[in-house]
């Protein structure tokens, strides 16, 4: 089934409640590396939850100031040796020179990690005024460059449809995106959102700018709404006021706030594809069954194997 925008623009057609998307309907799963033993059993057995979905990638995140880099090397290449899935590795700017950066991206092209997400990254000063390192690469898109020069990696990039706090202005942001895309990114990931038309706005504004690589939307499924909320205040996404309403009162009541969050996250996903979109990056923060369960629901199920001819 596929489905055309202009016809949803029109108001000629929606997706049917709880319908499944169409059968092009790609994912990737975002994990951030185990700070624990503990912590890395958690993550280790949303992998393999999360693996039989057949994702187009999975990828690790570094902490704020690089302060994972080793971790995230780790957790990156036992996921590419361990498993099926294509394993795609954070890089930031942040506390490394050129020559430091460079020599990380060689490890992972090594290691045969092919996929890089580059990031600006987190200010690491307690003061939250981003500075570049002396020595290293000042924006994403000099990393995407320099990249480029290390190996032909294919690189996902960081993109803000609500704008990203410290952009001058809502163009400014934009041609911060396109100068990413021009230094050879092949895809841009939003920061996570809720309201769909916010999205959608954005993706035009990206396509007239001459922005054409896929924009993939990143979701969020709410396992915690304060947390969501915290998350939100530091990225400057808006979280709705019917946000608000329909977790009101969730905060005691974990069984029913997930409830809640895959029908809010499936329906998102939904609206999304109504408008055009047919890849969804997921912020899976280490939990597997909240994105499962919104998998299943909008027809992202692992493969059904035919029975064997008698």
């Amino acid at each position: 089934m596929k489905i055309d925008p202009r016809t949803v623009a029109e108001g000629k057609t929606a997706l049917p409640l709880c319908g499944r998307l169409p059968d092009n309907v790609k994912v990737s799963f975002e994990f951030f590396p185990p700070k624990t033993e503990k912590m890395a059993e958690s993550l280790w057995a949303a992998v393999k939850r999360l693996e039989p979905l057949g994702p187009q990638f999975v990828s690790v995140t570094y902490g704020a100031g690089g302060s994972t880099r080793d971790r995230t090397h780790e957790t990156v290449a036992r996921i590419a040796r361990e498993t099926s899935l294509t394993a795609a590795a954070h890089l930031t700017c942040v506390n490394a020179t050129r020559e430091e950066v460079d020599a990380v991206a060689r490890r992972y092209w090594d290691a045969g990690i092919r996929h890089v997400v580059a990031l600006r990254g987190d200010a690491p000063d307690s003061d939250g005024v981003y500075r570049p390192t002396p020595g290293g690469y000042a924006f994403a898109a000099d990393l995407v460059e320099g990249l480029k020069r290390v190996a032909d990696f294919e690189i996902s990039v960081a993109a803000y449809p609500e704008v990203h706090p410290e952009a001058a202005s809502p163009d400014a942001d934009l041609d911060a995106l396109k100068r990413k895309i021009d230094a050879g990114a092949t895809r841009a990931i939003t920061q996570f959102f809720f309201d769909v038309d916010v999205f959608n706005r954005f993706r035009d504004r990206a396509a007239a700018a001459g922005i054409t690589v896929p924009i993939v939307p990143g979701i969020l499924p709410v396992a915690n709404f304060a947390t969501v909320t915290r998350f939100a205040g530091m990225c400057g996404a808006h979280v709705p006021r019917w946000m608000h309403e329909t977790f009101e009162g969730l905060d005691d009541d974990p069984e029913t706030r997930k409830l809640v969050a895959g029908m809010v996250a499936a329906e998102q996903c939904r609206a999304l594809a109504a408008a055009g979109a047919d890849t969804f990056h997921f912020y899976t923060l280490n939990r597997a069954d909240l994105t499962v369960a919104i998998c299943h629901t909008l027809g992202v199920r692992p493969p059904v194997e035919e029975p064997a001819p008698a």
